[in-house]
């Protein structure tokens, strides 16, 4: 399971950051998202992670002033690489085709990075406290943007007039679920694991569902 720290991050003398901070960030982060989902926030200390990160714990303290900041991190980097998938959409876009491709791109995160889609949900079951500043005036500007895009498939009839944030809301919460609830999926479906096909063949459901709940035609 692998997570990118995003490129543009800036080091501390607010230039880009170098190729061993990066690195070590990147474990860092890595290793706060395992313990995180395996701990929760209050049951996960700054000395776990520079263990599981194999560094000395004032390293972290050096990238990240404390376990909030480091937490905050983690969720800003889950979110970003959600919404990247969704940031290419246009009102351009083959509807079947760009929702086909949304949903298995979703689908892969979920199975390669249950974990950190099992922490944004702990983080908005428990309140979303840590979320309040991230979810702010922009990113409701980016998710009219989003909507819009919907909106103008609709208009040019490529679409049933349905309401975009409903749907954006199912397109997150079916690709989701399978990260968040595999335990659930497992126990019902006979499974000790999902697999890569099994995660196939729910996109594959998926794709026909939506789009023919929607109106869309499948891309050829």
């Amino acid at each position: 399971m692998t997570l990118e720290v995003p490129a543009h991050r800036l080091s501390a003398s607010g230039k880009p950051a170098g190729r061993i901070r990066q690195k070590n960030e990147q474990a860092i982060i890595q290793a706060a998202e395992d313990e995180f989902a395996r701990h929760g926030f209050k049951g996960t200390s700054m000395n776990t992670i520079a263990l599981k990160a194999g560094l000395p714990k004032a390293n972290l303290h050096y990238y990240f002033t404390n376990k909030l900041g480091l937490y905050i991190a983690v969720l800003s980097n889950i979110i970003e690489l959600w919404d990247s998938t969704f940031n290419a959409l246009s009102v351009e876009d083959d509807p079947g085709a760009a929702l086909s491709q949304y949903i298995r791109t979703k689908m892969e995160f979920s199975r390669r990075n249950p974990q950190a889609s099992r922490i944004f949900a702990m983080e908005v079951i428990s309140g979303g406290t840590c979320l309040t500043e991230y979810f702010s005036a922009d990113y409701r500007e980016w998710f009219r943007g989003r909507a819009a895009v919907f909106e103008a498939w609709m208009d040019a009839g490529k679409m049933d007039r349905v309401d975009p944030v409903h749907l954006i809301f199912l397109l997150w919460g079916s690709t989701q679920h399978y990260a968040d609830f595999a335990t659930q999926i497992c126990q019902v479906t006979g499974r000790s694991r999902l697999t890569k096909q099994d995660m196939e063949e729910a996109s594959n459901n998926l794709i026909h569902i939506i789009l023919k709940g929607c109106g869309i035609k499948p891309a050829a």
